[in-house]
């Protein structure tokens, strides 16, 4: 190591050691109060000191060989230098490359952590996990009956979309994993010197390669590459670390409930939206459904036919050396003849009777992975039917005292088919409300032409009755259907394939439909109808059939109030009532964290959404229905992002019940899935937090706060709305945001493959909630995570007078909600600069709105900042988050440099004409200046 790495080290390394702290153990729903051993915090310290020097030299070995001119700015204090116009995408390159190692880094501390802490205290001792949960729950003298029941109708389901907040290819977190692995592999003592400098060569290898490799898309993602962008998870980390989360509850139980069985379902699945979520997305088409559908399936029976290969081998069970349980004879002689291939089976394991029950298992899934093809074998009708027969299997082995065998080895695999399916994840068809009630209309207009003229308008008293009038009639096939247009077309078109999917060999292959922007009852009955039409809803019950599950998507402050009178109407309708009935009295319904942030800002936002949890519970309560929420987040606060444990305790009371739905965004898929490690314990975190607050909530008096606190919630909540309004408003703020941002620029990287806005407009309303966070956060505003609270509660403390504070500060102590909102906002208005957020206002070229817009932003921002310090009794942010704050400050100063280049590269680009090659050249530092701010924050959007 030289000297001069070594002084940047000693200069930053107390700025970075800790940096996994938080994400480690501080998430685990405790309130904020960390519990790490001091042993093992010294650990830690000394880990990431080895790690970060290591790293960091390596980046600077190559930077060295590949662009030697920017050596000094990586090792120098040159921040605040002008950097050479040619060096600018270098410059940027390396910049973001060290934020991605630094990550990479944080991640293989934090997972060394987590081990180290086991070591020391055993794994009761690790917050977050089943072991930690479970253990609490037998101290707090929950008998096991208690736990059988949360365990029944658990249900956790973390839902992998494509929002285009990943700037990452597969390519690039390809390299990403072999340096993580590569970091893995060093914790070893095992190795010699010369053993250790070839991992270390290897290493720097891969961070040559990352370099020659590059950041930028050069051409916007297809949803193709975007489906194989998702599989890439679950082939390299979840297929496997879901079922050890299964097996790490199975542990946890056995250890502290012996003498009490358990009966143990697979608590955690997958859906996902890539190639299903059609929402202002014209680039995906029925035809990208089918082969998403398709890549799913193939990735899940490839994967099984892999498993069942390796269980092959290792199951060399003699016939003539055991009892075989008649059961087990009768199922293989199925088995075998279902396999249509039963002669050369038995000739090629003679006597060796469960490599024959597998290798007519594999028959059958090779027969399934090829459905429509000439294989002999029988498809599986089910993963159920393969379940039966894996339970067949576990009995018998089970009979010969095989325990061991089961447990490490039959019943992980039974829990993969239960988990994944032939389907890998259930596949949402998300669409939004506009479309679906065009596509009616033009349907009606085929199918009653003599009345086409007199077709109500949507969501008219008329309209409702049309559709009740045709949800009562007998199913009849839809004719054929000319000259509709493009969006009525791919709706029906896509309700054709969603048939396909249900008629296969995994009807869950189909998840929900799931309906943006539902506005009223009208709008999921009129789902259900074209759901009819293409014979997806039976006139009656039909048991042998999966439901078709219609799940209203609530997005804007009005659709989330609006939805206390929305649901009882629907749940009293009778196809809903079927549909409800025969998923076991369970309705889902999702909340949207985007549009109602960008409606009414962070903390009206949020209570909205708690709000409309409680009433809904109360509605599904009343008609004899169990609600689920599936809950729309994304990675940054703004849109929901918040530590999982603490988001989830912080749930108001009876809302979770054991069951979650999630979406993983992004980035936060790939900060969370993209390693082995970190994937088992995001898995088990969601899931153990879900079990937690379902066990814990009933008794916990601090949940239940009072009607007091709750009026105050309420008056800060519609204080905080109105100053919200009254800024995005004003006059003059649209082209402020488009000027003071690269909101219009960020059409050009290459994230996703949705576009930015809706149908096109350029409206606030229809620009999507993503670009709106993006853009604020890129340019160091930040007001979707604080905007409004500050006036909310100086307003408040004044009408209230005296004992407001304390007020306050009692309940930032006792109540989760109101401290999830405090901690999350304060870390926003860390990372929020006005300094920067002064230099992108140089752009807006209107001086009066200019002035008058951003002194309301720092005016609002130095008063928030005042108020939350008053109420957490501290005097600088952030304080109580030491990590969070250690690698903010050590990232810091890059992303504010970045941060006036960015400034410097919009004033260009916008100043060349158009297809210039000025604009050319600046539009490559433009995009890795997005990049760069994006990845030393942690999220885009």
């Amino acid at each position: 190591m030289s000297q001069e790495i070594a002084a940047f080290t000693a200069a930053t390394l107390s700025g970075a050691a800790g940096g996994s702290r938080d994400a480690g153990h501080r998430d685990a729903g405790d309130g904020g109060a960390g519990r790490l051993d001091p042993m093992v915090a010294d650990v830690r310290e000394s880990d990431f000191s080895e790690v970060f020097e290591l790293l960091f030299g390596l980046l600077v070995d190559v930077i060295r060989v590949r662009q030697p001119d920017l050596t000094a700015i990586l090792l120098k204090d040159t921040l605040a230098a002008p950097i050479p116009a040619e060096l600018r995408v270098a410059a940027q390159q390396m910049t973001g490359m060290w934020f991605q190692l630094l990550s990479i880094a944080e991640e293989n501390v934090a997972q060394r952590a987590r081990r180290k802490l086991e070591s020391a205290g055993g794994p009761d001792s690790v917050a977050g996990t089943f072991a930690n949960v479970v253990a609490e729950a037998a101290a707090a003298g929950t008998d096991a009956d208690e736990i059988a029941r949360a365990l029944s109708g658990m249900d956790v389901c973390p839902t992998i979309t494509a929002h285009p907040t990943e700037a990452k290819r597969v390519t690039v977190l390809e390299i990403h994993r072999r340096i993580y692995r590569g970091l893995v592999d060093l914790e070893s003592a095992r190795w010699t010197p010369r053993e250790r400098d070839a991992i270390v060569r290897r290493l720097r290898a891969d961070i040559d390669v990352l370099w020659m490799t590059g950041e930028l898309r050069l051409e916007k993602p297809t949803v193709e590459q975007e489906v194989a962008w998702g599989i890439h998870f679950f082939q390299e980390t979840l297929y496997e670390q879901a079922p050890q989360t299964i097996d790490n509850l199975a542990a946890a139980l056995r250890r502290h409930y012996p003498e009490s069985p358990i009966p143990l379902p697979a608590v955690v699945h997958f859906s996902s939206w890539i190639g299903g979520d059609r929402d202002g997305n014209p680039f995906v088409t029925a035809e990208t459904t089918r082969m998403a559908l398709a890549e799913y399936r193939r990735a899940a029976v490839g994967r099984l036919i892999k498993r069942v290969d390796e269980l092959t081998r290792i199951l060399s069970i003699s016939a003539g050396q055991v009892k075989v349980p008649e059961e087990f004879v009768r199922m293989l002689a199925d088995l075998l003849h279902a396999s249509r291939n039963a002669a050369e089976i038995v000739a090629r394991n003679p006597g060796e009777v469960f490599r024959q029950f597998l290798s007519a298992i594999r028959e059958r899934l090779e027969a399934t992975l090829e459905v429509g093809s000439a294989h002999p074998a029988k498809p599986y009708t089910s993963p159920q039917e393969l379940v039966r027969q894996l339970l067949v299997m576990e009995r018998a082995l089970m009979g010969m005292q095989a325990h061991d065998l089961v447990v490490q080895r039959i019943r992980p695999l039974r829990w993969h088919v239960e988990i994944f399916g032939f389907r890998t994840a259930a596949l949402d068809i998300r669409q939004n409300s506009t479309v679906v009630n065009k596509t009616l209309i033009e349907v009606w207009q085929r199918l009653f032409p003599d009345t086409a003229a007199a077709i109500p308008a949507p969501n008219s008293k008329e309209w409702r009755v049309w559709i009740d009038r045709e949800l009562a009639q007998a199913y009849k096939p839809l004719p054929a259907m000319e000259g509709l247009s493009k969006d009525a077309a791919e709706m029906l078109a896509v309700l054709d394939v969603v048939a396909e999917a249900r008629g296969g060999a995994d009807p869950k292959a189909i998840g929900a439909l799931i309906l943006s922007m539902t506005t009223s009852t009208a709008d999921v009955l009129a789902y259900f109808l074209l759901a009819k039409y293409k014979g997806l809803v039976p006139d009656e019950d039909i048991a042998e059939r999966a439901p078709l599950t219609v799940v209203p998507l609530f997005e804007t402050i009005e659709d989330l109030q609006r939805s206390e009178q929305i649901m009882p109407e629907l749940l009293d309708h009778p196809v809903v009532r079927r549909s409800v009935r025969a998923r076991d009295h369970l309705q889902e319904i999702m909340l949207g964290y985007s549009d109602s942030n960008k409606d009414g800002g962070f903390l009206c936002s949020n209570w909205e959404l708690a709000k409309a949890q409680k009433r809904l519970v109360e509605v599904g309560r009343k008609k004899g229905v169990r609600i689920a929420f599936f809950h729309g987040r994304g990675g940054s606060v703004s849109r929901g992002g918040a530590p999982t444990g603490r988001a989830i305790a912080a749930q108001p009371l009876g809302t979770v019940n054991g069951r979650l739905r999630i979406t993983e965004q992004g980035e936060v898929v790939s900060s969370k899935f993209a390693n082995r490690g970190s994937a088992l314990y995001q898995l088990e975190l969601l899931a153990s937090s879900v079990l937690a607050h379902t066990l814990k909530s009933p008794r916990e008096a601090a949940q239940r706060g009072g009607a007091e606190k709750e009026e105050v919630l309420e008056a800060l909540a519609g204080l905080s709305l109105a100053s919200y309004c009254k800024l995005i408003e004003q006059p003059g703020l649209i082209d402020y945001f488009n000027a003071a941002s690269p909101v219009e620029e960020l059409a050009l990287l290459k994230l996703g493959s949705r576009p930015a806005r809706r149908f096109g407009a350029k409206a606030l309303g229809d620009l999507r909630a993503i670009p709106w966070v993006f853009a604020w956060s890129q340019n160091r505003h930040l007001i979707t995570g604080w905007y409004g609270m500050g006036t909310a509660i100086e307003a408040y403390t004044k009408v209230q007078g005296s004992g407001t504070l304390d007020l306050l500060q009692e309940m930032f102590a006792t109540s989760r909600f109101f401290r999830l909102v405090i901690d999350e906002a304060e870390k926003t208005l860390c990372l929020a600069d006005m300094e920067i957020a002064t230099t992108y206002a140089s752009l807006v070229p209107d001086v009066e709105a200019r002035e008058r817009i951003l002194g309301m932003i720092r005016q609002e921002y130095a008063r928030t900042v005042q108020h939350v310090l008053a109420i957490t009794g501290e005097t600088e942010l952030a304080r109580r988050f030491p990590a969070f704050r250690r690698r903010f400050d050590h990232v810091r100063p890059l992303i504010d440099r970045t941060n006036r280049w960015q400034v410097e590269y919009l004033a260009e680009f916008r100043a060349a004409p158009e297809a210039s090659e000025k604009r050319e050249e600046v539009l490559a530092p433009l995009l890795m200046s997005m990049n760069c701010i994006a990845g030393g924050l942690g999220w885009t959007g």
